[in-house]
């Protein structure tokens, strides 16, 4: 498989932002676009027991607040940190006095048990993960007249039957945490993340920390996709490899470099994903991307108060329009097509991944608990170390945005 590393985050190599796999065809040009095939065949193969592992799996644990920890690499001393230490400046704690003047509230009741609790591992390097719980957040629940021991620190609740080891392990400990990158590099500026790698097994066992790493067990034999299956996820992918020939390169090449026309792109199909849609209709859709852009820039131009704004709004809108030709509509109808291709074989793929959690995930409604699959997972090229997410949109996003459903942050309980 290619280098998937291109595609990890907007700063290189830091485990910012990952990009959904059909998304490499919108944001990676060319080259993203034969990538996200190539994942999948990679993906398929190896499922299906016909190659080496080229990948890694790791399950996308919905965790927060994202938390770093190690060695400062300019004088060797214990930090936590938020996402804010890869800044120009690099905002990092050494201190709960640290903690306390930059942050408030339950962020910082958070960081300051990381605080404590991760400095007994021994860390080297600086490593992150995703924060689970503390003592405050384990609750004991009754879900279809089994009792648990639940977290819930986002959308998706964690539930472990009260009994068992695991449950026992995490109302022992003072903090849950699942690591999932290692950093590697002399400075911040410079560091580059690595997936799929084992951590815990470097680390100092801590009873008041009860940690995971987010990789999954070898897979064969256990998740092997039926022939069936294996000929779906083919015949997805053979067709979205002929569309990919009929698309211009030059399509793709503008989708990649107007980084104005990527985000409209990107936020008009992300309607579709919070409306729990799909986007059956390519050609309706490429079309109305035009009426889209007019009234988005029509509301941009309303804002403005002087004609030198309102104008300057005109000429921003007149020269993306000027993408929107008869032959490009058309390009873009096909990578819709070709995206639609690529999210059938992923949503095959997951699927078959989702049975493998040995932890239960639920989200939290009105009237109770209802079952729900794993956020996601994220396939890592073994080569390069580039990382893509795999998640079933519609049923996530679904979560993560209706009403009805009760997040870990507003949980009354």
């Amino acid at each position: 498989m290619k280098s998937l590393s291109g595609y990890i985050a907007e700063a290189a190599g830091k485990n910012t932002h990952m990009t959904h796999i059909e998304d490499l065809i919108l944001d990676g040009g060319v080259k993203g676009a034969r990538q996200a095939i190539n994942a999948l065949r990679s993906l398929r193969d190896m499922l299906s027991g016909n190659s080496k592992k080229s990948v890694d799996i790791t399950v996308k644990w919905d965790g927060a607040p994202a938390v770093f920890a190690g060695e400062d690499p300019r004088d060797g001393s214990f930090f936590v940190a938020k996402k804010g230490i890869f800044n120009a400046n690099p905002k990092i704690y050494k201190s709960h006095e640290d903690i306390k003047a930059d942050t408030s509230g339950d962020l910082s009741k958070k960081l300051i048990l990381a605080f404590d609790e991760l400095s007994k591992l021994g860390i080297k390097g600086v490593i992150q993960g995703d924060f689970m719980f503390d003592q405050s957040d384990l609750k004991k629940e009754t879900i279809d007249g089994v009792s648990y021991t639940v977290f819930h620190p986002n959308t998706i609740a964690y539930a472990v039957p009260t009994n068992s080891d695991i449950a026992k392990e995490i109302r022992a400990a003072k903090i849950g945490i699942v690591w999932h990158t290692i950093y590697n590099g002399a400075t911040f500026e410079t560091m580059q993340a690595e997936f799929g790698r084992e951590i815990v097994p470097k680390l100092k066992k801590s009873k008041s920390v009860w940690m995971v790493d987010a990789t999954m067990p070898d897979l064969s034999g256990t998740a092997t996709l039926t022939a069936k299956e294996t000929e779906s996820v083919t015949k997805n992918l053979s067709n979205a490899g002929k569309l990919f020939k009929q698309i211009a390169s030059s399509t793709l090449k503008e989708l990649e470099s107007n980084k104005e026309l990527n985000l409209i792109i990107n936020v008009y199909n992300n309607r579709k994903v919070r409306d729990g849609q799909r986007i059956t209709d390519t050609k309706a859709h490429a079309t109305g991307l035009v009426m889209f852009v007019n009234d988005r820039y029509a509301k941009e131009i309303d804002k403005r108060s002087s004609e030198k704004g309102k104008q300057t709004q005109v000429t921003k809108r007149d020269e993306l329009l000027k993408f929107f030709s008869k032959g490009n509509i058309k390009n873009l109808q096909k990578v819709f097509e070709m995206q639609n291709f690529v999210v059938d074989s992923k949503l095959i793929i997951i699927n078959k991944l989702n049975r493998l959690s040995n932890i239960g995930t639920f989200v939290k409604t009105k009237s109770g608990f209802r079952v729900t699959n794993p956020e996601g997972f994220v396939a890592i090229d073994r080569m390069e170390g580039g990382a893509v997410k795999l998640v079933d949109r519609m049923e996530f996003s679904a979560n993560n945005f209706s009403k009805d459903i009760i997040k870990g942050w507003d949980n009354p309980n």
